[in-house]
């Protein structure tokens, strides 16, 4: 530690170079995976089932096999991806399935990892062998299995069809009292989260939230890896903007037909917007109001413009759009009775729960409204603010640690970062503890500090 006042000398300056490059040239330490885990008994070890989050399926066309993700490397530096779009209809929350169809986990991806690590660890550090739904399971082998699913799709469809293939993955077990692990990486756990508490029941059409329990009781142990629990603000800045992939963007038009996005908003609970003073203010992101007035997404004169460029008939790109902005008022109900179905108190907790995240990287908690010469103005970065109020620090209003893209706070379900701070009454969140690295988003799923204590925890019997 470098003390103020103390002179620091050329010489002290070499040496501590030369003690940085020693350590830099040393081997780095890390665990024998293999030989830590692959020797447990494999005898009545639960099959796992790992859960990729949002872009973790691969989508390909259903008539052709075309892949339109992630597709080719040139895709993922130009396209525009409009083929992902969603068909929708103003009547109905869940859009038309259209043309495509999923064709597995997105493991890697030009050359770039994203949970081809997991799968590489739970096969050779553990012995997992791959399992298919459908085929019967052979005693004494530890099993995993992939959940691929349309990332673009209510979550709560999606934990539908993860109830399916833990109901067939029973019948490979023969076993109906068979209880799964579950690894959930990102927007997974959320739709894992909804899975344990309503099984296949749609509860986002009421405002009450009977809990079934039907998934609890068929999950042993849950492991969630980098899970948006309190919502991020990175959703509502993609809305905005535009979801950056590659050297593109998939534009806002697209991400408007994709109810999973809007159930990564911020809580209700949350302080997600401010003034330009840092004081709170009490706009609900889940009102149509506030995407009007801020002329957000669909609601922007630009983006409409291009929505009905597509269109060579005006009516029929006015009713689009039109049907567009009345399915985005709908999708936003919907996110709200969602975040509020997995916060709301559980009288019990069958499973055990553990959570991964980073710590380390500043993320986006707020963005902050500053007045204009005529209106307002909304920054999504403190680099943006342009009229800066004296004392007010827009690093520490908007930015919290996180892994660049959840904070820890949402990472831990909880309202405040300040782990003094009682945990507000509805945002219950039953985890036994969590472990933090310092990684970001896109690279948790081959930390080793993560593969080592989730095989830990997923072998001991205790």
């Amino acid at each position: 530690m470098l003390l103020t006042g103390q002179p620091f000398s050329l010489r002290k300056l070499l040496c501590l170079l030369a003690v940085l490059l020693l350590n830099a040239c040393g081997p780095a330490i890390q665990p024998d995976l293999k030989r830590l885990y692959q020797l447990r008994d494999a005898a009545e070890q639960p099959p796992v089932i790992i859960v990729p989050g949002i872009l973790g399926s691969r989508l390909a066309m259903s008539d052709s096999g075309r892949e339109v993700w992630p597709g080719s490397l040139w895709k993922l530096m130009f396209s525009d991806y409009q083929q992902l779009r969603l068909h929708i209809d103003s009547r109905h929350p869940a859009p038309v399935q259209g043309l495509q169809q999923v064709t597995g986990i997105t493991d890697q991806v030009a050359g770039r990892d994203f949970y081809g690590s997991i799968i590489s660890i739970l096969r050779d550090a553990a012995g997992y062998a791959p399992g298919v739904a459908g085929e019967p399971a052979q005693p004494g082998q530890r099993r995993y299995y992939v959940f691929a699913y349309d990332w673009r799709q209510d979550n709560q469809k999606s934990a539908v069809k993860l109830g399916e293939l833990i109901d067939q993955i029973r019948l490979d077990y023969n076993n109906p009292e068979l209880r799964v692990d579950i690894i959930a990486h990102s927007m997974g756990g959320l739709v894992t989260r909804y899975y344990l508490r309503y099984g296949a029941m749609d509860v986002l059409n009421r405002n009450d939230f009977p809990m079934t329990l039907e998934g609890a009781n068929k999950v042993r142990r849950v492991v969630l890896l980098g899970t948006p629990s309190m919502g991020s603000v990175n959703s509502i800045r993609s809305f905005i903007r535009g979801f950056d992939v590659g050297l593109t963007k998939v534009p806002t038009e697209i991400l408007a037909t994709f109810p999973s996005i809007y159930q990564l908003f911020p809580h209700a609970l949350v302080d997600w917007i401010v003034s330009g003073s840092g004081r709170p203010l009490q706009r609900d992101i889940y009102s149509r109001r506030i995407w009007e007035r801020f002329q957000w997404s669909v609601f922007n004169p630009q983006v409409q413009q291009k929505i009905l460029q597509r269109f060579k008939d005006p009516q029929t790109g006015q009713k689009y759009l039109q049907d567009l902005q009345d399915f985005f008022a709908m999708q936003l109900e919907r996110a709200r009775r969602f975040s509020w179905s997995l916060t709301v108190p559980m009288a019990e907790v069958p499973y055990q729960m553990v959570v991964f995240g980073g710590d380390c990287s500043l993320t986006p908690t707020r963005i902050v409204v500053e007045k204009t010469s005529d209106d307002f103005a909304v920054r999504l970065w403190p680099n943006e603010v342009k009229n800066r109020i004296a004392g007010v620090d827009y690093d520490q209003i908007m930015l919290e640690p996180g892994d660049s893209t959840v904070t820890k706070a949402s990472l831990l379900g909880r309202v405040s970062l300040d782990p003094s701070v009682a945990r507000h009454e509805y945002s219950f969140f039953p985890a036994r503890y969590p472990i933090f690295v310092c990684e970001n988003h896109e690279n948790l799923t081959q930390n080793v500090t993560f593969q080592d204590n989730l095989l830990h925890f997923l072998l001991s019997r205790d």
